[in-house]
């Protein structure tokens, strides 16, 4: 079952002469479960294509569904709760809070829409990532691949259907890059969540069940 959609996505940067088409006329199906490998080079829109399916920026034109639901019909309000409550996100640089030790950071996004607690659920998490020895613990005590596992724990507890990574492994040597994704898709598989992950690293990308190739804004088929 089709859980993300993209219809003719577009997003262009300036004016006249100096416009820039960083995206041009997208369109994607993404099944539900799937993992997904989005590869290309640098400027070639592949972070640009990841904040529209992520509704973190509006396209020129085109659309994209969520679980059938154009996501930019929305007002900016209802947009931000879908979004919270319906993808998570990873980025490259981890965005943990130092003040807060690990378990604060992961059910942070809980606070923020005052939802309770799963348990059961944010034990189950935390133990497939390896983290139960260090819910006490602050951000600057982590390695690394430690913090990137708290990122994925954080990603997870709202139960999105959705999981949307930037370059996940990018800040990480190959070593820990793969055993953080390989973390990662246990999770998915577990939980039974679908996976978008933007990189420029075949290695990482051959995880994938697909790749999805994208050069100067568009699919290279």
């Amino acid at each position: 079952m089709s859980i993300l959609q993209t219809t003719n996505l577009s997003k262009s940067y300036g004016n006249n002469e100096n416009m820039v088409n960083a995206l041009n006329e997208i369109t994607l199906n993404i099944e539900e479960g799937e993992f997904i490998s989005i590869v290309g080079t640098s400027g070639s829109g592949k972070s640009t294509l990841l904040n529209m399916l992520g509704g973190l920026d509006r396209p020129s034109s085109g659309k994209v569904y969520i679980n059938n639901k154009d996501i930019f019909e929305m007002k900016d309000d209802d947009l931000t709760i879908f979004r919270r409550r319906n993808i998570g996100f990873i980025f490259q640089n981890y965005n943990l809070m130092p003040i807060l030790n690990v378990y604060e950071n992961i059910i942070l996004p809980l606070e923020l829409d005052d939802k309770k607690v799963d348990k059961k659920y944010l034990e189950d998490v935390i133990d497939t990532l390896g983290l139960s020895s260090k819910i006490n613990n602050l951000p600057n005590k982590l390695s690394g691949g430690q913090q990137q596992r708290v990122a994925i724990a954080r990603a997870l507890v709202t139960k999105p259907s959705i999981i949307l990574a930037d370059e996940p492994t990018g800040n990480l040597d190959s070593k820990t890059g793969s055993e953080v994704l390989n973390f990662l898709k246990l999770s998915i598989k577990k939980f039974n969540q679908t996976l978008v992950m933007i990189t420029h690293n075949e290695s990482m990308a051959e995880m994938a069940d697909r790749i999805i190739r994208i050069e100067d804004g568009k699919l290279k088929l």
